[in-house]
Order: structure tokens, then C-alpha cells, then sequence
């Protein structure tokens, strides 16, 4: 008797993972990533044009971030949900700085108060500010906003809310696409 049961259970379970829409994108999402990275939406080069004013870094273009993949993450002092997810951010820098590019653009802020912050706290992640406009398909509607980008341009995740940026998951996800 507890042989069907369990027979019953496993087919149940078959079925839902199976028939279940949500379900099944989620699983597949969860264990197979490169499922999302093929069905990710581009960023065209055009986009990448954007002159970026070094902070603790030297001045550059975000064209010059296209040979590793991009964590592109838009910050300000004044807004206390990014300023709580740096400790994050600079764990996960501190760790992946060799295969991928921080590009962290501090937005509507005060030079002087990002140099400040930034001392304060010892944060060495690079921080700029953008000098020219800033394409639609990546301009923030809201702060923190962060994308994970490949080298080709496509965009990987986007976070619009402050983030444990150092967790396992993540690194897990950035292995899948460095290799």
C-alpha cells in the first residue's frame, strides 16, 4: 500500500512539474541559465556610448566595457536602499574584479559627497559619473537599479532593488557566464 502511495506522490509531482507553466519556467530558469542568456534582450553598441567621468578611477567610455561581462549598477549617497547593498557589491567586486567589469554610476549626486562615502566606508569598487546621456534601454526608473550584461551585450538580470549582490547564487550565475 505505501508502494502506490509513494507512486502516486512521484506521479503527482511529475504531472505539476510537467503541465505547470510557471512551474516548469521557474526549474528551468533555476537550473538551466542558459535558457535565459539565449532569450536575453540586447543592448546595441550605439547604446554602450556613454562618457564616463572616473571617480577613483580614470575616465572612460562604457564602449571600453565590452571584452568581460558588465555589472552596471546605478547608485546614489542620497538613497539609502544603495548605499545599504554596497557592502555587497564590494564583496562581490572584491572577488570577481578579474573576469568582470564594475561599472557603478552614481546618479543626480554630488561629487564631493561620493568621494566622501566612498572613503568613509574604504570602498574601492570604480564609480563614475555619466557625462553624456545615458540610453533608454538601460536609463534607472528607479535606484538601485543594477544589470549583469555579457560581452555581447546582452542583458543577463536586471535588479531594480537593493540586492545581496555576494551570495552563492550569484557566483554561480556568473561562472555560467564567464566560462
Amino acid at each position: 500500500m505505501k508502494k502506490i502511495v509513494t507512486y502516486i506522490v512521484i506521479f503527482a509531482i511529475l504531472g505539476v512539474i510537467l503541465l505547470v507553466p510557471g512551474v516548469r519556467n521557474y526549474l528551468k530558469d533555476a537550473f538551466f541559465p542558459v535558457a535565459t542568456i539565449e532569450s536575453a534582450v540586447h543592448i546595441a553598441p550605439e547604446d554602450y556610448d556613454v562618457d564616463l567621468k572616473g571617480i577613483n578611477t580614470a575616465d572612460t567610455n562604457l564602449k571600453a566595457f565590452r571584452k568581460k561581462p558588465v555589472f552596471l549598477n546605478f547608485w546614489g549617497t542620497w538613497c539609502p536602499p544603495c548605499r545599504k547593498e554596497w557592502p555587497s557589491i564590494q564583496k562581490l567586486y572584491e572577488g570577481r574584479k578579474e573576469n568582470v567589469d564594475f561599472v557603478l554610476i552614481a546618479m543626480k549626486d554630488d561629487e564631493a559627497k561620493i568621494r566622501e562615502f566612498l572613503k568613509e566606508n574604504k570602498y574601492t569598487a570604480p564609480v563614475y559619473i555619466a557625462e553624456s546621456p545615458i540610453s533608454e534601454k538601460i536609463l534607472p526608473k528607479v535606484f538601485p537599479t543594477t544589470f549583469l550584461l555579457d560581452q555581447h551585450g546582452r542583458i543577463l538580470m536586471k535588479e531594480d532593488a537593493a540586492t545581496d549582490w555576494n551570495t552563492e547564487s550569484i557566483h554561480q550565475f556568473l561562472d555560467n557566464i564567464i566560462k
